[in-house]
């Protein structure tokens, strides 16, 4: 299913190389403005063209067809719709049956009985995070004018000093090949109580939301694999008063699966991309071998970089959920 949550409701459609994609959203509350003008902030982050992303170039304008009436929501479901307007679909033309390595063509045709739509990974792109910053941007209207994001990357290609990023991505760029990268969202001015115990946690849906954005292969909260090296005496955040602020915050805003009220801090690793100019090896289906592949398209060299607004709209997304049901 391509459906998420259950106060604040997301179904996201449309393919890569299709006429276009969109979401719509239920469990929007009436009267919040919003108007497409909203939504440029954010999708000019998401945008390809800068140094080290896709030169596809989309104009990502979006189209409210439901939900609004004279500049408000109206409590109807919200739909938006994004063209699709600078598509190559020849450039996937040999994958229907030669599949890229490390993608989701081969496991599409598995599951669909060949009859995915292979071009430009069809409705596993990252094309449809659009679709999610979108979403995000009508989450923030949701939350509380208190809360404040701020995103960034902390490391590329193993690489944590910013000034050397650039260099990095045009490096593996010059080779024909790519880089991964660790984006960290925080949000500060939450409250102490969101969140549910075990199954809908505010780690759960943040991670539940976060692993459906293509690419990400990791997500961590606070200091994350690096607790494990600790002492509890090292790790623990002591409380230093009644709001239940803490000295250090190892946790990252969350006990026992609630918001204790501290900075939210969350991680996304996200994988090199796996479509790269430099060829490679593997299974060709309709040769019943391992062939030479030469991956078409235009590609990131690093999707880290216009994953940071996707980041921080997944974070949004899930904390509207947690807001509904506090």
């Amino acid at each position: 299913m391509n459906q998420f949550g259950n106060s604040f409701r997301l179904s996201i459609w449309g393919e890569s190389h299709g006429p276009a994609v969109g979401i719509t959203i239920d469990g929007v509350r009436g009267g919040i403005a919003l108007t497409e003008a909203d939504f440029e902030a954010d999708l000019s982050r998401r945008r390809g063209g800068k140094a080290g992303t896709t030169p596809r170039a989309e104009a990502d304008l979006p189209h409210i067809l439901s939900g609004v009436y004279e500049g408000h929501t109206t409590g109807a479901p919200l739909t938006i719709l994004f063209e699709n307007s600078n598509t190559r679909s020849g450039d996937y033309s040999n994958l229907k049956h030669h599949f890229r390595p490390s993608h989701a063509d081969r496991v599409a045709a598995d599951k669909f009985d060949g009859m995915n739509d292979p071009r430009g990974g069809g409705h596993f792109s990252a094309r449809l995070t659009v679709a999610l910053v979108a979403a995000g941007v009508v989450a923030k209207k949701m939350l509380p004018e208190t809360l404040r994001f701020a995103t960034s990357m902390v490391s590329v290609g193993g690489e944590s000093d910013p000034t050397r990023f650039e260099e990095v991505v045009r490096a593996a760029a010059a080779e024909g090949d790519s880089v991964g990268g660790v984006v960290e969202c925080r949000v500060g001015g939450l409250p102490s109580g969101w969140g549910e115990p075990l199954f809908d946690s505010a780690e759960s849906l943040v991670a539940h939301l976060a692993f459906a954005v293509p690419a990400v292969k990791g997500v961590e909260f606070g200091d994350g694999f690096a607790v494990a090296q600790r002492r509890g005496s090292e790790n623990n955040d002591p409380i230093i008063n009644a709001e239940g602020t803490t000295l250090t915050n190892h946790a990252g805003g969350i006990d026992g699966g609630i918001t204790n009220g501290n900075e939210l801090v969350v991680r996304l690793a996200f994988k090199p991309t796996p479509s790269i100019a430099r060829e490679q090896m593997t299974f060709d289906r309709a040769l019943g071998a391992m062939a030479p592949l030469a991956i078409r398209g235009r590609h990131d060299a690093c999707v880290a970089l216009r994953g940071q607004v996707v980041a921080e709209a997944v974070v949004a997304i899930a904390l509207a959920e947690l807001s509904l049901r506090a």
